[in-house]
C-alpha cells in the first residue's frame, strides 16, 4: 500500500506524543493502560483506543486547521499537532480554567508550537472567530449535531462527534447546515457537551 504524503499516520502521532505529561502525577501509573483516566473537574483523558478511532475518522491532513473541542488534558490537541504538521494549526478549547492551565504546561513540555488551548467563552461553542476549520474533533457527547459547530466547518471539512452515544463522522457538503453527509461508527461513552 502506498503511503499518503499528505497524511501522518495516527500511530506515528501516538509514538511521538507521550500520554504521561497529560495525566495528573497520581494517575501516571495508568499511562500504558487502555482506559479513560480522571483528570479532575469531572473530566477524563479518553482511553487511547477511542482517541485513535476518532483520529482515524477525522482523517487529518498536513496543513489542516483543526478545532479540538473539549480539549481536557491537551493530549488530543498534542496528537493533532503532529498530524497537521508544522504548516497546520490546532486550537483546543476547554471549559475548565484549571485544565487549560495544566494542558498548556503539558503542551509546552512536548514542544507543540503549532497548538494552543484556550478557555471556552461563556455561551459560545467552539471558536467561531478563528474558523472556518478543516477538521473539528469533539470529545464530549452531544444530543444533536450543533449548528454552531457546523458553521465553523469548512465546506469539504470533517467533524467527528459523539451524538446520543454514537460516534458520527460529519462531512460538510455545502453552506447550509443540512448539507452534510453523516456516517455512524459505533457506540462510545463521553462526558456531556455543555453548550451554555
Amino acid at each position: 500500500m502506498a503511503s499518503d504524503r499528505n497524511r501522518v499516520p495516527v500511530a506515528e502521532a501516538f509514538a511521538a506524543v507521550p500520554r504521561a505529561p497529560f495525566l495528573p502525577a497520581t494517575e501516571r501509573t495508568l499511562t500504558e493502560c487502555n482506559v479513560p483516566v480522571a483528570i479532575g473537574h469531572g473530566q477524563t483523558n479518553s482511553q487511547p483506543s477511542t482517541v485513535a478511532d476518532m483520529l482515524e475518522l477525522l482523517d487529518v491532513r498536513l496543513g489542516d486547521r483543526v478545532l479540538d473541542l473539549g480539549a481536557g488534558s491537551g493530549w488530543t490537541t498534542a496528537l493533532l499537532s503532529v498530524l497537521v504538521g508544522a504548516q497546520g494549526r490546532v486550537s483546543g478549547v476547554e471549559r475548565h480554567r484549571g485544565l487549560v492551565d495544566t494542558a498548556q504546561t503539558a503542551l509546552r513540555s512536548v514542544d507543540c508550537e503549532n497548538a494552543e488551548i484556550v478557555t471556552a467563552a461563556p455561551g459560545q461553542l467552539g471558536l467561531p472567530e478563528a474558523g472556518p476549520f478543516d477538521r473539528i474533533l469533539v470529545s464530549a457527547g452531544a444530543e444533536e449535531i450543533p449548528d454552531q459547530l457546523l458553521d465553523q466547518l469548512e465546506i469539504g471539512g470533517i467533524m467527528v462527534i459523539p451524538v446520543q452515544g454514537q460516534m458520527l463522522k460529519v462531512i460538510r457538503d455545502g453552506r447550509g447546515t443540512d448539507e452534510v453527509t453523516i456516517t455512524r461508527h459505533g457506540l462510545y461513552r463521553f462526558v456531556p457537551l455543555i453548550t451554555e
